[in-house]
């Protein structure tokens, strides 16, 4: 909704999360990165094939290390020199099947020889050496995750710096201030942080479940079997335990936004906020929207938090079926105690990935519900593109012309219909009108902050659609009632409007201080033009505010000036010299003043008189005040009440004496 005074604030409701899609659409934008993401899956995979390798050979030397135990014992019940098939042919003549089955299964042992020390040397340093490379290649993937998931938020950051000066102000003003900075600066900082935590981990777990079931099968297909079980159990709890969580994770952050609109706007006006003892209201506001923050955050996490004590519950299930199964099949002489070692650590390890990918999405959740927050403002419309080619004004004499303009901020609500206002090169056109009869949405409609509906607007004949926004900005100082300095020096501020290749000399810096006021008050502070100001300028007067601004559009010698309410916050005397200033200034270039003050407009060449969204009267000023139409009765509200409500009491007081 919007009204006559401009479009009304609000944020937006959060929409249900599009898990799949944002995850795709960010996998879109990691594509410049494709090369390093190859290399880092390359590297993955080299280091889960060695850290799933390194089990079965630990296998191997528990075999040796049993073998040459059960071989002692062996050597104390039979005569030197009995063979391996001797010893498991006396066995079974003794009738202790079970234990020939299992002697039989080892291919190694001797009876009466004890442990292959070297043996065991040997494949314990093969182990470490394997261990040392999945070190190195995990290493390496972790380090290119890292540059490929910086590189892609840098990005993502500047493709958002890019969209908000494509966007167009009619949508800014719908939006909260706090809540876009907080995709700009919360949403983005949780996907890279959530990027970097998941997507190496993701990778990796990926390709240990693959190489892990690899070795599982070709160890044993039974167990495998086995540990595959409770996969499906894994799935159907971890699907159903995040589609709950979705929704709080898309609360969570449209909250945390709401949040930081508070506080930004209680920062911002926390001046008003004591003025006007606001300061117990704010608190609760900020303690309800901070509640809703962390009840959101609160059934989020705890949701999503559910996930790996049941990934838990069904990892040790599988360990005590493998654990079970697997000594059931040692004692049968069907595996070797080495394989189902290696088989239960691989149970473990198929099942810490999983476990590892079901705690992770709370994360990961909470990342793509940023990340849709983001792509969400990427996805905000944009103004028209500049014309290509685009018209070339050249000189600019400073013809201005509104021919039939209609506008409004909602259709439903017409502010602007089919207006007409010329000025002529050189003239100062003063706008007046009460509160809402669309001063300032002319001037932003001239400025192309605003699309008009209908009609067209022209600078020296040239409809102002065909030439590109800055080519048209460029040409026009504008001079706003509400100041904007940045961090920075005093020189930095007023530079800020010269053109990156203009050269302002030292005198023409210095004149135009002079011209403005804003260099006797400024030799006053300690550090000159060099003094620090914070983005709110907190060290000046609202006045010397003001005169810094104005000054700033002096140095910006623009052919045409937009005064907006300029001298509303500086003082009578102040406001004087300004005139001044502002008179030599206009000489030659067009003005258009926006002034509620009428006594600062009374010598402009055109006075234009707005109401409701329309012109209902323009003239010089002594001829408006003789038609006495609604200029005479702005003009007498400012002026004539005064002096009569001190005439009568004057005559009260002449009539009370005696």
């Amino acid at each position: 909704m919007s009204g006559p005074h401009g479009p009304r604030v609000g944020v937006p409701t959060a929409k249900p999360l599009d898990f799949r899609g944002s995850l795709g659409r960010f996998a879109g934008t990691m594509r410049p990165e494709r090369a390093r993401v190859v290399l880092l899956t390359l590297c993955g995979v080299v280091s889960v094939a060695l850290t799933v390798t390194g089990p079965k050979i630990l296998g191997d030397a528990t075999d040796v290390i049993f073998e040459g135990f059960v071989g002692q014992l062996l050597g104390r019940t039979m005569p030197a020199g009995t063979t391996a098939e001797e010893a498991v042919a006396r066995l079974r003549a003794a009738g202790d099947d079970a234990q020939a089955d299992m002697v039989a299964s080892m291919g190694d042992v001797v009876p009466g020889q004890g442990v292959d020390v070297d043996r065991l040397a040997q494949i314990l340093a093969v182990v470490v050496l394997i261990y040392l490379g999945a070190f190195v290649f995990g290493w390496l993937q972790a380090r290119l995750m890292t540059v490929a998931v910086q590189n892609t938020v840098r990005r993502l950051r500047d493709d958002v710096e890019a969209k908000l000066h494509r966007i167009p102000l009619s949508h800014v003003d719908k939006q909260a201030r706090g809540d876009i900075l907080s995709r700009v600066t919360n949403d983005i900082d949780n996907v890279a942080q959530t990027t970097t935590q998941t997507l190496a981990q993701l990778v990796t777990s990926v390709l240990t479940v693959v190489g892990v079931l690899a070795m599982m099968f070709w160890i044993s297909w039974v167990l495998a079997l086995v540990a595959l079980v409770t996969v499906p159990l894994s799935v159907v709890l971890t699907m159903a335990i995040a589609k709950r969580s979705q929704p709080q994770f898309v609360e969570q952050w449209a909250a945390t936004g709401r949040l930081n609109a508070h506080v930004e706007e209680m920062f911002t006006g926390h001046a008003l906020v004591k003025v006007y003892g606001r300061q117990e209201e704010a608190a609760q506001t900020f303690a309800r929207e901070n509640e809703a923050v962390y009840d959101a955050t609160r059934r989020a996490q705890f949701i999503s938090g559910t996930i790996q004590p049941s990934m838990g519950f069904l990892a040790n299930l599988n360990y005590v079926l493998v654990a079970v199964i697997g000594g059931l099949r040692v004692a049968s002489g069907q595996l070797s105690i080495g394989d189902v070692q290696a088989f239960i650590q691989y149970s473990r390890q198929f099942t810490q990935p999983l476990t590892q990918v079901a705690s992770m999405m709370n994360l990961l959740q909470s990342g793509v519900a940023s990340a849709e927050r983001v792509y969400t403002l990427l996805d905000a419309p944009e103004q028209d593109p500049d014309p290509v080619p685009a018209r070339d004004l050249g000189h600019v004499r400073g013809r201005v012309e509104f021919s039939g303009v209609s506008f409004s901020y909602d259709p439903a609500e017409p502010l602007i219909e089919d207006l007409d206002l010329v000025a002529e090169p050189g003239q100062t056109v003063a706008i007046v009108g009460p509160t809402g009869a669309g001063k300032t949405t002319l001037v932003n409609l001239l400025m192309r902050f605003y699309e008009i509906d209908a009609g067209r607007i022209t600078l020296d004949g040239v409809d102002i659609r065909e030439l590109t926004r800055h080519g048209l900005r460029s040409r026009i100082g504008m001079v706003l009632q509400d100041t904007w300095l940045f961090r920075g020096t005093i020189e930095e501020n007023l530079r800020y409007g010269v053109p990156d290749d203009a050269d302002v000399s030292a005198e023409a810096f210095l004149e135009a201080t002079r011209a403005t006021s804003v260099d006797p008050f400024v030799r006053t502070l300690p550090d000159g033009y060099d003094t620090v100001l914070d983005d709110e300028g907190t060290a000046l007067s609202a006045g010397e505010k003001q005169l810094l601004t104005i000054a700033r559009a002096f140095l910006a010698d623009p052919e045409i000036l937009v005064l907006d309410e300029a001298t509303s916050s500086v003082d009578t005397r102040t406001e004087v010299l300004v005139q001044q200033a502002m008179n030599a200034l206009r000489s030659g270039r067009t003005a258009f003043v926006i002034a509620h003050r009428l006594s600062t407009i009374r010598d402009a060449d055109v006075i234009v008189v707005m109401e409701h969204g329309g012109i209902v009267e323009q003239g010089g000023h002594d001829e408006l005040l003789a038609a006495g139409g609604a200029y005479a009765r702005l003009y007498a509200s400012q002026f004539a009440a005064p002096a009569v409500e001190e005439s009568e009491v004057v005559e009260d007081v002449t009539t009370a004496a005696p």
